[in-house]
């Protein structure tokens, strides 16, 4: 049965990088295309012969649904419907997916294998515009719910691009490699194969995945709150490193990981290796970084403001409204966007969203004033090129991490790491960040229970890593079945033994 696509802004982009060989995701595909599409969709014409089979190709579609479904069975897949978004020779396409996959989804949602909502075309740059959106149908959830393979036995493709450089306009555009590109992919690549032997879940999470409320962008469906689907594990733990505006100077963070995707209470629930994690991370990073720039040192919360008078403002209140306006401001071009942007960024009933010009005037001011140094890179676009440095950051974490094949996790200005090492990345952390700014940043520990801004003294750090520790022997008493289902299945595929449960749990 086809069903209409109700909400086609809850979507993804189709991940032409799945790919398995499991014997049970083949004859489920054979299956589809010989009794759905081999008489219509020739595997061989005239010509050349392709660089990726049809019925491959008919693979990676029927993949990506599937773990579509798995994620969330609303969610959709954006897919160009354009013949000159296929390119076979792209950097981007490591499996050669050309042209041919449009007859195929068309075929597919012919045959009622898959629901479709066209896409859609206002003008350039128009906010309405999207690809068209398709989802498997009732029909074909049902062969899903009833396949013999797992979401664990679907990879992704070897060669697939790690290292994305993005235009103006946030397409990913072709580049020549230079000695410093393949230096940045073979240490990503090291680290991407370090997490994945690494074993990082929720020991309190029966089923793999997180229901997290996030607000939509503004234009999409409107200023409304909706709950997504994080699914969390090991199918979800690849990292890209993207770079933007056509500039290996801009932008350059990495993303990828499921861990990105949640908040910090929910990170402080992870285990590594079924150790428990410490989050650590820069305290007002960009800033702190501006403030190096001036020959300066930031030795205190800049977003806490004193001298900031509104009647009915708790300090808690004022330091995200600062926050928010200041790192906005920092990203702008100009103020009337920085102001629009700031209120975009509150759902509906938040002070920030009825915030006026003339208040984030007043507010801005009471920044200043705390903050001096900040008044030549307020509205100057500084915001991409900061990216740049707290990148660099990142990596020479991540790179030191992997050479001692220890698991760190990144949140572009936090890390995570399990709590024997939460020493050792006190150091790095600030020895890497005076290697790119010339001063070591400033930095704190995420404690659950703590407020961002309060301080942590080592006598609280010791008593939280203390209690870390006694946390592994109440994981091991009160994980839960799901947990421990998933960590033996970890060991089975990896040949790794890291678990201290029996084969055969209760």
């Amino acid at each position: 049965m086809v069903n209409q696509i109700k909400n086609p802004w809850h979507s993804r982009p189709i991940d032409v990088h799945r790919w398995s060989d499991h014997p049970e995701v083949r004859e489920l595909v054979d299956r589809i295309w010989e009794g759905f599409l081999g008489g219509t969709i020739a595997e061989r014409g005239p010509g050349p012969k392709p660089r990726m089979g049809f019925r491959k190709q008919l693979r990676v579609v029927i993949l990506d649904l599937y773990v579509a479904w798995l994620d969330d069975p609303e969610l959709s897949i954006g897919v160009s419907m354009s013949v000159n978004s296929w390119d076979t020779n792209s950097r981007y396409n490591a499996l050669h997916i050309s042209k041919k996959i449009i007859p195929i989804i068309k075929e597919l949602h012919e045959k009622g294998l898959i629901d479709l909502s066209k896409g859609s075309y206002g003008s350039p740059g128009a906010k309405g515009n999207r690809t068209t959106r398709i989802r498997a149908s009732e029909e074909l959830q049902g062969w899903f719910a009833k396949a013999k393979f797992e979401r664990d036995d679907i990879g992704r493709a070897e060669g697939e691009e790690v290292i994305v450089l993005k235009n103006d306009s946030n397409k990913q555009i072709e580049y020549e490699d230079t000695p410093e590109t393949r230096g940045w992919r073979e240490d990503l690549q090291a680290y991407n194969d370090l997490i994945a032997n690494s074993f990082i879940d929720i020991p309190s999470l029966q089923e793999p995945t997180l229901e997290i409320s996030k607000e939509l962008p503004p234009g999409a469906t409107g200023d409304i709150d909706e709950s997504r689907r994080i699914r969390v594990g090991n199918a979800n733990k690849r990292t890209r490193r993207i770079f933007s505006r056509g500039s290996w100077d801009m932008h350059g963070r990495f993303y990828g990981g499921w861990w990105q995707q949640i908040d910090s209470e929910w990170r402080s629930k992870i285990t590594i290796d079924n150790e428990p994690v410490i989050e650590a991370d820069f305290e007002g990073m960009h800033v702190a970084m501006l403030y190096a720039e001036e020959g300066l040192e930031l030795t205190y919360d800049p977003y806490t403001l004193p001298g900031y008078k509104n009647k009915g403002f708790p300090q808690k209140l004022v330091r995200k409204l600062a926050k928010s306006l200041v790192l906005t401001a920092i990203n702008a071009k100009e103020k009337k966007a920085a102001y629009k942007a700031f209120r975009a960024g509150f759902s509906v009933n938040h002070v920030g969203k009825r915030m006026t010009d003339e208040k984030m005037d007043i507010l801005l001011e009471a920044v200043l004033e705390r903050n001096p140094c900040l008044g030549d890179y307020l509205f100057s676009d500084q915001g991409i090129r900061l990216m740049q440095q707290d990148s660099e950051i990142t990596s020479l974490i991540h790179n030191h991490f992997t050479k001692t094949g220890i698991p760190v996790l990144s949140v572009h200005d936090s890390y995570i790491v399990d709590c024997r090492h939460v020493g050792e990345l006190r150091q790095v952390m600030l020895d890497a960040s005076e290697e790119v700014t010339g001063r070591p940043l400033r930095m704190s520990y995420n404690i659950p229970g703590r407020e961002e801004f309060e301080e942590v003294d080592e006598a609280s750090l010791r008593k939280h890593v203390h209690d870390l520790h006694w946390a592994v022997y109440e994981n091991e008493q009160n994980a839960c079945k799901g947990y421990v289902h998933r960590l033996l299945q970890f060991q089975k595929r990896t040949g790794r033994r890291i678990s201290p449960y029996a084969e055969n749990p209760v």
